[in-house]
């Protein structure tokens, strides 16, 4: 079974976050063909263009290799006032630029926003979804992932997701993200291979 490296990306900075706990979940649960890594971006200095140097922020530069290294991402992340955290939008954008080497191309992705409240951060999830889409990234479209009704309640002492329907829906959700991830992989394998084959017999009657 082929390994695939997964960038977890988190939108929330706060330390003891429902979403950062279950970025951590998920990493637990995952099968063991995701090595997923949590991929930090409190530190990322705002995009401005004007620092698109010959010597970008260190800080730019880190994150992007990371990115870059990765076969696939999975946000998890809150909703800020209907949208998404300015942070998780600096880091969009931070990894997009310079123009035509953005280290998000092609990348499949998954998205999942929680939520003390009923609508599990929807807007945040959509408001990504659309970047993902602009960014080239096919993105799982199901099961969706609006978590509401998200507290430290649905934690235990050590931080993992208690029993009940939040884990069986966040378990469902990695597994299928796994066969999301690989079948894109392999999908586009087999068309490379095609194409390969193709350009050979071309050449052959040529």
């Amino acid at each position: 079974m082929t390994t695939r490296n997964v960038a977890v990306v988190v939108g929330s900075l706060r330390k003891e976050s429902f979403n950062r706990k279950l970025a951590n979940a998920v990493i637990a649960i995952a099968p063991p063909a995701l090595r997923m890594t949590t991929v930090p971006i409190g530190d990322l200095p705002l995009y401005n263009q004007d620092l698109e140097t010959e010597s970008p922020p260190a800080e730019w530069v880190a994150f992007r290799d990371a990115i870059r290294g990765m076969d696939a991402l999975l946000f998890v992340t809150p909703e800020y006032n209907r949208s998404m955290p300015g942070a998780l939008k600096n880091a969009i954008d931070v990894g997009s630029r310079p123009y035509g080497k953005s280290v998000w191309d092609k990348k499949p992705a998954a998205i999942v926003t929680a939520s003390p409240g009923s609508i599990g951060g929807a807007l945040s999830n959509h408001q990504i979804r659309q970047s993902c889409v602009f960014l080239n990234m096919p993105v799982m479209q199901q099961p969706e992932a609006y978590l509401g009704h998200v507290s430290d309640d649905s934690f235990d002492d050590s931080g993992c997701l208690r029993d009940g329907p939040l884990k069986e829906l966040v378990t469902k959700l990695a597994h299928a993200f796994h066969d999301w991830v690989d079948m894109i992989h392999r999908s586009r394998a087999a068309l490379a291979e095609d194409s390969a084959h193709n350009a050979q017999a071309a050449k052959a009657h040529a």
